[in-house]
């Protein structure tokens, strides 16, 4: 199914909301924010599940809106049925898409389902509903190979949701069968054509402990038959570690030993494999931040580390995601069980970073073409796209040089990013023609002279 995805996808950026923590909490804040949100540079805005959530065994004060109880409704504590049909023709108005979390491996305890068709969900041992993951004691998982019926009402579910949304980002999409998302994928094209499937894929580790486990868990590459980008889970904690220096793998606790430079060579190593072990058309969710991870900010203090952090995430070969308040350097992650308003008042702002860094995506190099990353000096990512073929179109020509203080010209073919993970100005060598190029962030002049090209701190993105 996939193989029909729309590679523009990769020159996009989604926006991740938590209503119930987006300003005054309502589906009406949202609404009320989208020019500012589309100044930012987003081309989609996603809600986490905007369903009610259940009263029995939830987590915190308001429970987790991962535990739905009915996947029909719309929690009042946000607004109405109204209200998220407004919001999505608002947002339509504006030229930006939208997207719903659809969380269908599990429901609350007390949900409509549970009550009605108790049925269709994982027993345990004692007859009683239950979950396959130990920590998540405020839901129960369902069972696909119950009931035909199931399927059928879920893939209702997402048809009505369909009427409204461009596309629908599906909570760990591995542990529910990889048919059952093809079929609904079938269906719902039928409702709202060219809508967009994003899988939360998970870490291979939690793939290996699945199925050790004895519970059916999809690979990223088995997701792309049905999906269209899948999160980028099989490289994140090694991203982190080369952040942060240290590094637990998910599942077992054990702590990886190394330093930043090592990490950072091993992410890379993950980053390139990912052009040879999936489809072609591959798009991998690019995130630094979102619900479930920590802020970039925390991660990253220093602030010329985290802008050039922010500008490897848009350099990156697949779709964008930024979560709401990373625009502002929140530090501050949210929780998901209480009232908890991001603060959109820190007195800092990249939205200006972002929206350049937006714009330079629009090249077609950033919809298809060869993609390689490499650490060079310890701590600096070299990351280099080129057209596919022969390298340039006909009649064009490279190396692509400046001149004067004029831009490179549009049908350049390859384009370089150099970011310091560490914020670091320093001089350094990397395998580029000599010559003086423009950086598209800043638009200073890039001299490279016998290899050698000087980082002020800051990251570079040039046509060469």
């Amino acid at each position: 199914m996939a193989r029909y995805t729309d590679l523009t996808l990769r020159n996009q950026v989604i926006y991740q909301i938590f209503t119930r923590n987006y300003k005054g909490g309502k589906l009406k804040d949202v609404e009320q924010d989208l020019d500012r949100i589309r100044s930012l540079g987003v081309d989609i805005i996603y809600l986490l599940p905007v369903q009610p959530s259940g009263i029995l065994h939830r987590k915190g004060s308001m429970g987790s809106p991962y535990a739905i109880s009915d996947y029909r409704a719309v929690d009042p504590h946000i607004g109405t049925m109204q209200d998220f049909a407004e919001l999505a023709e608002a947002a339509h108005r504006k030229g930006l898409k939208m997207m719903l979390d659809v969380v269908y491996n599990h429901t609350s305890p007390d949900s409509v389902l549970a009550k009605t068709h108790p049925e269709w969900f994982f027993h345990k041992a004692d007859g009683s509903l239950g979950n396959r993951i130990g920590d998540w004691w405020d839901v129960v998982d369902l069972d696909y190979e119950s009931s035909e019926a199931l399927w059928d009402y879920q893939i209702d579910t997402l048809k009505m949701w369909a009427a409204y949304v461009d596309g629908f980002r599906c909570d760990v999409a591995p542990m529910v069968p990889l048919d059952f998302w093809k079929r609904a994928r079938r269906e719902v094209e039928q409702v709202r054509p060219g809508c967009i499937w994003l899988a939360e894929a998970v870490e291979q580790e939690m793939v290996i402990e699945n199925r050790k486990a004895g519970v059916p868990t999809s690979s990223d590459s088995e997701l792309y038959q049905a999906f269209d980008i899948c999160y980028d889970y099989d490289t994140y904690n090694w991203q982190k570690a080369a952040q942060t220096g240290s590094m637990i793998l998910p599942g077992d606790s054990i702590h990886v030993s190394g330093d930043r430079e090592s990490f950072l060579k091993t992410y890379l190593l993950r980053v390139n494999l990912q052009e040879g072990i999936f489809p072609e058309n591959y798009v991998k969710l690019r995130c630094l931040e979102n619900h479930d991870r920590p802020r970039a900010a925390e991660l990253l203090p220093d602030e010329r580390a985290l802008r050039n952090w922010t500008a490897w995430q848009y350099f990156e070969k697949g779709t964008v995601m930024i979560y709401a308040g990373q625009e502002f350097e929140v530090t501050h992650h949210p929780t998901l069980f209480d009232s908890d308003p991001v603060d959109f008042e820190t007195g800092r702002d990249i939205t200006p970073l972002m929206q350049k860094l937006r714009a330079i995506r629009q090249n077609v190099l950033f919809t298809d073409s060869s993609f390689q990353a490499e650490a060079v000096s310890g701590d600096v990512i070299f990351a280099v796209r080129q057209r596919r073929g022969n390298g340039a179109p006909a009649g064009a020509k490279t190396g692509s040089k400046t001149v004067g203080d004029k831009p490179a010209a549009a049908g350049n073919s390859r384009m370089a990013g150099l970011f310091s993970t560490l914020g670091r100005a320093m001089a350094m060598q990397v395998d580029l023609p000599d010559g003086t190029y423009t950086d598209l962030i800043s638009g200073r002049r890039v001299d490279v002279f016998e290899h050698t090209v000087r980082l002020d701190g800051e990251p570079l993105i040039f046509f060469y």
